[in-house]
């Protein structure tokens, strides 16, 4: 399935800084271009994504942090960090109420997050870690924590209430059921993933990302498109009132 959904609120909730840029930042200019308010949530500051001589994780922290919301402002999207370290992530009861007090405050229509089942994608790869982490606490905030007004009482008691997500868009992983065409937001893509400089050095991935996104198109006839596994809790063809609680 493809088309053109564009959300009123996506937000994408991933482990690392250029997470998204790797993977889905061609949906995330697509949308923000159409109207979209698209907001990042990237949970750790990947601050032990380096092997460089005399680096810290504080200093590099202050690095990917920057990388990242420039990579954020070519897309169009605003940045939130959680803070959490690199490395150690882990889908807890404390990293889910945190996702569920952004979901709630910020009222997305679509979340798009990894897949916590992709464990070995490739003959040559181990996923991280903290991508399964970061998928899997994404997951369990949106349904049913979120929606839910009675699991956290206080955050109502501060005013956010339930909140019911209509779409999941689920990357890298091998269920496909929905594609985006990209065609005309790849080279923000590209841009937006060259700001990551202290994880690239002086390699150039527009090729690799061009080609990744030319295989995903040429499954529906898109020049360049990004694949999902699109989960719909609630249509926006149907009344609320119709959604069975379950």
């Amino acid at each position: 399935m493809s088309g053109a959904y564009t959300p009123q609120t996506a937000m994408f909730i991933f482990a690392h800084p250029d997470d998204i840029e790797f993977g889905v930042a061609g949906t995330a200019a697509k949308w923000a271009r159409a109207g979209s308010r698209v907001i990042y949530v990237v949970i750790t500051d990947g601050n032990v994504g380096s092997h460089e001589d005399g680096m810290t994780p504080e200093r590099l922290a202050e690095i990917r942090r920057a990388e990242q919301t420039a990579a954020g402002q070519v897309a169009g999207a605003e940045c939130l960090f959680l803070g959490y370290h690199d490395g150690f992530l882990q889908p807890t009861l404390e990293l889910r109420k945190d996702l569920v007090r952004l979901i709630r405050q910020y009222r997305p229509d679509a979340v798009v997050c990894g897949d916590p089942s992709n464990y070995f994608p490739a003959e040559d790869y181990i996923n991280h870690p903290d991508h399964r982490a970061a998928a899997q606490a994404a997951l369990d905030a949106v349904f049913p924590a979120a929606e839910m007004t009675l699991l956290y009482p206080d955050l109502a008691a501060e005013g956010l209430v339930g909140h019911k997500v209509n779409y999941v868009f689920v990357s890298f992983g091998e269920r496909v059921n929905h594609f985006v065409d990209i065609t005309d937001t790849i080279d923000l893509k590209i841009e937006a993933l060259q700001k990551h400089v202290s994880q690239l050095g002086q390699w150039n991935p527009a090729d690799m990302i061009r080609q990744w996104a030319a295989d995903t198109g040429k499954k529906v006839g898109f020049a360049y498109a990004e694949g999902f596994y699109r989960i719909t809790l609630q249509s926006l063809d149907t009344p609320a009132t119709a959604q069975p609680e379950i």
